[in-house]
């Protein structure tokens, strides 16, 4: 987005925008002090709800699995975790307030129930009853957010677990990152990649299995207040087309290459919906093009790139950011 001033009167903006900082500022050494029993855990549960657990959780189990780390990482939604036995497990909750009633519930079943079990915490305070129920904490230093849409928060606690787990692999380069995602941040958007979103009835978002198209798809409620759906792998080619409009709109999050053709010829061909993508090299479709990096860092600039697209979608629809109707900062808040 080019506007600076003119976007920064929404708290929105302003949080996405001082996440650079937060990356720049995370606390490394302590962080890995602190939380060295992770090593000795060779099964870890990620837990949280909505942004707190989607794309953190998310993205540190893809990269395990794509660097053949011996460490097991499930993540799952709190209530349906406590049917779980997880004797022998370390468990994270995550919850910006701290009193997220099913991250709450999760804490009193496992102390209740398992043997064994080493929990962690990564909240926004301390004292909360998140916080105070955990073996270990974790406080966030990105500060409140004002903002109905969690934005500064996810990508501080998508680094801890990526710092805990990946270690220098994510620590020593975090400057680099920091200076990317302000970079993608702020990149101009073409016309043509915005235009179609603003008068699209539903987006769809495309993409793997790693936070990120989940995490834009719950983002596109927030902040455009438009209908989304989530499509994960390969979906779009299978089955959903039927129901597809094509004054709808698909965005690719960095697509399998050997599978653009199908794409065109089921959506384009097919539907005739517009497909966009978001992605590190050129594709066949209008592609928001980003800097080459890191594989287990390119996440975070995909994500940070839907961010953009989506606040100029929401200030063309002349929605005001910061204020969704009924969506609220604590989803499910715990009361006890």
């Amino acid at each position: 987005m080019k506007r600076r001033q003119e976007y920064m009167r929404f708290s929105l903006v302003k949080e996405m925008a001082e996440t650079p900082e937060v990356i720049r500022r995370f606390p490394v050494d302590e962080v890995r002090e602190e939380f060295s029993w992770v090593a000795e855990r060779e099964r870890l549960l990620l837990t949280g709800e909505g942004s707190s657990r989607i794309f953190p959780a998310g993205n540190v189990r893809a990269s395990l699995l794509r660097e053949g780390s011996p460490v097991r990482v499930e993540v799952e939604g709190a209530m349906q975790a406590r049917e779980y036995a997880l004797d022998g497990w370390g468990v994270f909750v995550a919850s910006n307030s701290g009193k997220t009633a099913e991250g709450v519930r999760l804490l009193a079943s496992l102390r209740e129930k398992a043997q064994d079990v080493v929990v962690g915490a990564v909240v926004g305070r301390k004292d909360s009853p998140i916080g105070k129920g955990a073996d270990a904490v974790y406080e966030l230093r990105c500060g409140p957010e004002e903002a109905v849409a969690a934005t500064k928060s996810v990508v501080e606690q998508a680094f801890f677990y990526d710092v805990i787990l990946r270690g220098e692999k994510a620590a020593a380069r975090r400057e680099e990152l920091a200076d990317l995602v302000d970079e993608v941040f702020w990149m101009e958007l073409p016309e043509e990649l915005i235009r179609p979103l603003v008068g699209a009835p539903v987006l769809y978002f495309g993409g793997r299995n790693n936070g990120v198209a989940e995490e834009l798809t719950l983002k596109t409620n927030e902040i455009t207040r438009k209908k989304s759906d989530y499509l994960e792998g390969t979906y779009a080619v299978h089955g959903i087309e039927e129901v597809m409009s094509p004054e709808e709109v698909v965005v690719l999050i960095d697509p399998f290459e050997e599978e653009e053709e199908k794409f065109a010829s089921v959506l384009e061909e097919g539907v005739g919906v517009k497909v966009l993508a978001i992605a590190h090299r050129e594709t066949r479709f209008p592609t928001i093009l980003l800097p080459r990096v890191e594989q287990g860092f390119a996440p975070y600039l995909q994500l940070v790139a839907g961010w953009n697209l989506l606040v100029e979608v929401g200030v063309r629809s002349g929605i005001h950011l910061d204020k969704p109707q009924r969506a609220r900062k604590v989803g499910n808040e715990f009361v006890g």
